[in-house]
């Protein structure tokens, strides 16, 4: 049985570090349970009409977190309404208190805890990603945002490419 909160608010929110998995997870996760899926990164881009990268550099951080908690506050409202989603979050999101307050107060959120070794790996490849230019800067944010994470309602470990085992394991969690 779906627990209240969950019920009255269907949203589950996944956060972690970039390159942990979230989009990929998420689809699936919403796959598995017939939710709709919505990427934060990709509504900020498709609203903004340009790239997430674009925004950073020519408007700065700021401005981008400012345009990123309006697009969280846009999805919550719908998950308010009775919209079932699975929301994949920006790295950085979970980390503003406002946001967290307001995804702590509207659905269940769940930490995809990845190895800093896969998620270099997978963030190397990509060259679009604007915190991510700087190697020391980067493993240095990785540790500093563990902390925000860590006040998740759930943590899940990822070990590998596979997003199977971590979808079976939001799916065990006792939420449902």
């Amino acid at each position: 049985m779906m627990i209240l909160k969950l019920k009255r608010t269907p949203g589950i929110y996944l956060v972690g570090f970039m390159g942990s998995g979230k989009t990929t997870i998420g689809r699936h996760l919403a796959d598995e349970l017939g939710w709709s899926f919505a990427d934060l990164d990709a509504d900020i881009e498709a609203e903004q009409g340009t790239t997430i990268a674009q925004i950073f550099d020519a408007r700065g951080e700021d401005e981008f977190r400012r345009i990123e908690t309006a697009a969280i506050q846009k999805r919550v409202r719908m998950i308010e309404k009775g919209r079932p989603m699975v929301l994949a979050l920006g790295g950085g999101a979970f980390a503003q208190q406002g946001n967290y307050e307001l995804l702590e107060n509207n659905g269940i959120s769940v930490w995809l805890d990845c190895p800093f070794s896969i998620v270099r790996a997978r963030v190397t490849k990509e060259s679009d990603r604007p915190l991510a230019r700087d190697p020391e800067r980067f493993r240095e944010l990785y540790e500093n945002r563990r902390e925000a994470y860590q006040r998740a309602d759930y943590r899940i470990e990822i070990a590998g490419d596979d997003p199977t085992p971590a979808v079976e394991s939001i799916l065990k969690l006792p939420i449902f």
